[in-house]
């Protein structure tokens, strides 16, 4: 039997270790405000990586190592404040990407309309497009946070689906739809090696604020997280965190590894300086297990995510 086979159980009878860290599973989130959503989609056109469709189940088994408490700062227990459950995946097929979308936006819609924080796990970049389609329906004055290695927001032009969509395109399709208020969002952290030249550019030109990775270590975390705030303070921010961003010697089971990133201890250092931001969804994407040691960055994922959920306890929103 498998963990999707488990349902619903009798209280106390039964469990499933590979829910995250052990929630219960469930479809009903009316009485949690946090819900975990596994995405296992990839668009299959990477050139040399194609695996972050199994980044979910890498994910909840490596998340048996982690911990919820998390001193000094979220001395308690974010699973229990926010009632947590596992909603297990959302229903796509890798490669297929109109209906995959199409069922991503509907699974998030779903959870949020419910008044539910989504807190994903990809897949690939491009799950974060149908994600922002979802959550624009609540909040239309949605702005991103998008901490990653690549600002994924490429031209992309061309006559098939696959040009237009892709782990490149997403924030300028989202741009171009509207699903984003773009002038004031942000991408930190993106970094050199890239595939063609102008892409900061060219992000800049659709609106995005970019604090690129010689900057942000350059000015240190601490002035770059006050720009943060002063940026996103009292909107709904949706919390993009590709793994990408910390380097591949902490994170080598990732999409598209590149050197120059964040330490483990640097990369949940800034996510841990982003407590009071107001965040209305989480997506953490793009492990790739086969690509990964010893799952790793799976387990480096999962605290991720944990931190993320503290983040949402720590909210001013939050009651």
């Amino acid at each position: 039997m498998t963990a999707k086979n488990i349902q619903e159980t009798d209280s106390g009878l039964f469990n499933c270790r590979y829910s995250f860290m052990g929630v219960p599973f469930s479809k009903d989130v009316s009485q949690s405000k946090a819900a975990i959503v596994g995405i296992p989609f990839d668009c299959g056109t990477h050139p040399n990586r194609i695996g972050s469709r199994q980044g979910p189940r890498s994910i909840r088994e490596q998340s048996a190592l982690v911990r919820p408490y998390q001193p000094p700062l979220a001395d308690f227990n974010p699973l229990e404040r926010l009632n947590v459950v596992d909603c297990g995946d959302v229903d796509v097929t890798p490669g297929v990407i109109q209906e995959s979308f199409d069922r991503i936006e509907a699974a998030i819609s779903r959870v949020a309309e419910a008044g539910t924080i989504p807190v994903t796990m990809g897949g690939d970049g491009a799950v974060t497009l149908p994600q922002l389609r979802a959550l624009h329906k609540i909040h239309p004055d949605l702005v991103v946070l998008h901490i990653d290695a690549h600002t994924d927001t490429y031209p992309g032009a061309g006559n098939q689906i696959h040009d237009l969509y892709n782990t490149a395109t997403t924030f300028t399709r989202a741009a171009e739809e509207g699903v984003v208020d773009a002038k004031n969002s942000m991408h930190v952290g993106p970094r050199g090696t890239v595939t063609c030249q102008g892409v900061f550019e060219h992000t800049r030109e659709h609106g995005y604020g970019l604090i690129d990775g010689n900057e942000l270590f350059h000015r240190g975390f601490q002035e770059v997280l006050a720009t943060i705030h002063n940026k996103f303070s009292g909107k709904p921010v949706y919390l993009c965190f590709d793994m990408d961003f910390f380097d591949p010697s902490c994170a080598p089971g990732v999409c598209t590894p590149t050197w120059g990133g964040a330490s483990a201890r640097e990369g949940l250092s800034l996510l841990q300086g982003l407590a009071g931001l107001n965040f209305v969804a989480v997506d953490v994407n793009t492990v790739s297990p086969p690509h990964d040691i010893g799952g790793m960055t799976s387990f480096l994922a999962a605290t991720v995510m944990i931190q993320c959920l503290a983040l949402i306890c720590l909210a001013p929103e939050f009651e």
